[in-house]
């Protein structure tokens, strides 16, 4: 369970909302949705940990190291830095107990998942932004973490990739974990999740994605 009380956050003396309370229960699939600047980002990494509140405080129920993990949006990542995919992938063992066989044969069942066989060895900066959100999202499916928070798993991905996340994204919810996805696709908000968390600079409103994302003539309902 993740609660969220008297929160505030931004930049320094720069609130984006009023102070928000809401909790997302334990297995739930929550998306957060709100137009450009209002802080969708933000909220999901004050919730990781990785940004201080400016006010209130997040409350979660698993231990912070080890309970949690965070797919950062791909331009924050040195796609520079000299690792191979393989080993951006590897990165989502960290904490396993598991086997070094056990660990070469998931990670290779995972990397097949993600359609990314045969790309193992190409260093970061020869991805294109496709496979390297198959990447990043793969090294999330090593996880083994209840809650997982995704900052905009959609980006860079064409039709089929977007089909293969909102997939793995169900199966991670079936499984019983805890998923909140930054998403600015409404129609997939509205089709793939429970509930919603919209921001406006007027505060947050809480409810089921069906009630609150009204359809488009464009989107799909489900």
């Amino acid at each position: 369970m993740i609660t969220c009380t008297a929160l505030r956050w931004g930049a320094p003396g720069q609130p984006l909302t009023p102070a928000v309370d809401f909790t997302l229960e334990k297995g739930s699939l929550t998306g957060i949705i709100g137009a450009n600047g209002t802080g969708k980002s933000s909220l999901l990494k004050v919730i990781a940990g990785l940004q201080k509140p400016l006010a209130g405080k997040v409350t979660i129920d698993v231990p912070r190291r080890g309970g949690l993990s965070f797919l950062p949006q791909q331009q924050n990542l040195d796609r520079q830095f000299p690792i191979s995919l393989q080993e951006l992938v590897a990165a989502g063992f960290w904490g396993s107990k598991q086997t070094p066989q056990q660990r070469t044969e998931c990670l290779n069942a995972v990397l097949e998942d993600w359609c990314l066989s045969g790309l193992e060895h190409r260093p970061l900066m020869a991805l294109s932004g496709g496979e390297l959100q198959r990447a990043l999202l793969a090294r999330m499916s090593l996880a083994e973490s209840p809650i997982l928070l995704l900052d905009e798993p959609h980006a860079a991905l064409d039709e089929d990739g977007q089909a293969l996340c909102w997939k793995h994204i169900h199966a991670w919810h079936d499984a019983g974990r805890t998923v909140v996805v930054v998403c600015h696709d409404l129609g997939s908000v509205r089709q793939h999740t429970q509930q919603v968390v919209q921001i406006k600079s007027s505060g947050c409103v809480f409810g089921s994605s069906k009630e609150l994302i009204r359809p488009q003539p464009h989107m799909q309902v489900a």
